[in-house]
């Protein structure tokens, strides 16, 4: 559950700095669409790396960015991002 709980307010944060005026980093910039669409492939191979070196498989990190991004970036806050994460895993 606390996985589900970091994802849920990490995906949160994301809309939220999207959807505010207020949503800017420290160095100015304002965080944005094109910018969360930037960067999640870029940390989504980070994370790759890590599993793989561990000698897992990610074959799912690929549909639960995906999941991550449409929640993320949706124009109306969804209410919970874990409902089609699990929906994904069936």
């Amino acid at each position: 559950m606390e996985d589900a709980a970091t994802a849920e307010i990490s995906r949160s944060q994301v809309w939220q700095w999207v959807v505010s005026p207020k949503g800017v980093l420290d160095d100015g910039r304002k965080v944005t669409a094109e910018m969360v669409r930037a960067l999640i492939p870029e940390e989504l191979a980070k994370v790759k790396a890590t599993v793989v070196a561990q000698g897992e498989e990610t074959a799912t990190y690929d549909q639960a960015a995906g999941i991550f991004e449409k929640m993320s970036l949706s124009p109306e806050y969804p209410e919970f991002l874990t409902l089609p994460l699990y929906e994904a895993m069936d």
